[in-house]
């Protein structure tokens, strides 16, 4: 029997996360058939980035602003998640919200994916900063400065979420390697 036919077991199981294990490969999902949204958001020119204390990381990781979907109202759609996480995270409400489609970011160890949307027409209406204990640090950075600032905040000790590539991307690719980008 290889992997792809072996049952699926439950090694362990939390809130949030399950582990689980099917024939030699063990992996993560999320549980409750709960998804994320991850909003790029641009505005006149700048990209809304986030920067949060990550746990598993053990350290601040710079980020597009991203959220659960359906872990307030179990029937709300991705558009409508990602406005309100957005706004929560960020202070920013969008005008418009569009898909861009569902991606994997480590499809070797984690079965989650998350659904890629473009916020626009931006209106700052708070502070942002996130919920409860979330303390997430709102960065407005122009996308001319992006590689530079990514590069600095690198510098600081900061870890760099690999959704950012969706920025960094093109001018990894002119460079001709990782060298002057990172």
């Amino acid at each position: 029997m290889n992997d792809h036919d072996a049952p699926e077991e439950v090694v362990w199981q939390g809130r949030f996360i399950a582990a689980k294990k099917r024939g030699k490969w063990e992996y993560v999902s999320r549980t409750r058939g709960i998804s994320a949204a991850v909003i790029l958001a641009i505005d006149d020119g700048d990209v809304i980035l986030v920067e949060q204390y990550r746990v598993p990381l053990g350290r601040s990781c710079l980020e597009l602003p991203a959220g659960l979907v359906g872990d307030h109202d179990e029937g709300e759609s991705v558009e409508v998640s990602a406005a309100r996480e957005l706004e929560e995270e960020t202070g920013y409400r969008p005008a418009h919200i569009e898909n861009l489609g569902y991606f994997h970011s480590s499809p070797g160890m984690v079965s989650e994916g998350f659904t890629l949307v473009r916020a626009t027409g931006l209106t700052r209406v708070g502070e942002g900063g996130g919920e409860g204990d979330e303390d997430i640090t709102v960065h407005r950075v122009a996308l001319a400065e992006l590689t530079a600032f990514v590069a600095e905040r690198r510098a600081a000790g900061v870890a760099i979420d690999v959704k950012l590539l969706t920025l960094l991307g093109p001018a990894l690719l002119r460079s001709g390697g990782v060298e002057v980008a990172l």
